[in-house]
């Protein structure tokens, strides 16, 4: 685990290849935040990261988007999921689904697709399967402004479990 000091004094290639992993498969968030060193907390490191994400063009914001993974889809089938997606869909007992619930996330990771141009995203770890089936099913009428931003928001979320899983604890 890395410390809150150890992270600042680190150089730029050596920060974004501890904190790339933290926004999926997309290191420039890590890698453009770098600069705003030194960070007082967890929560300005966070809040930084998040800012580099929110000002970056629409169409790199959603590269980052359309990286992350369909949730109960083909790479999970698969074990193609980076370790850190691996267990937060696990936690969420996706790993776990009988084939009922299989088709119907496969239907709607289809069906939303096909709306918006990119997976629906939610902080696997802050929900159960049955939640994220909910939630599938109701923003699936939503907007794509709407589901643009509300994919950028569970990003976040999501960043941030990954960072406090990354940091020592110091209190």
């Amino acid at each position: 685990m890395l410390t809150l000091d150890s992270l600042n004094a680190l150089d730029r290639a050596a920060f974004t290849a501890a904190l790339g992993h933290l926004f999926e498969h997309s290191p420039w968030v890590a890698d453009e935040t770098w600069p705003r060193r030194p960070f007082r907390d967890a929560a300005h490191l966070h809040a930084e990261l998040c800012a580099t994400m929110r000002s970056a063009a629409p169409a790199r914001q959603l590269a980052l988007i359309r990286a992350h993974p369909d949730l109960a889809g083909r790479l999970a089938q698969h074990n193609a999921l980076t370790a850190e997606s691996t267990r937060e869909q696990a936690s969420a007992g996706l790993n776990r689904l009988t084939d009922a619930e299989l088709a119907e996330f496969q239907r709607l990771n289809t069906a939303y697709l096909a709306r918006f141009g990119f997976p629906f995203i939610i902080c696997a770890r802050l929900n159960a399967k049955s939640a994220i089936l909910a939630a599938m099913t109701a923003r699936l009428p939503q907007t794509p402004a709407y589901e643009f931003t509300s994919a950028l928001g569970e990003i976040e979320k999501i960043a941030h479990l990954r960072l406090n899983d990354l940091l020592e604890k110091t209190l």
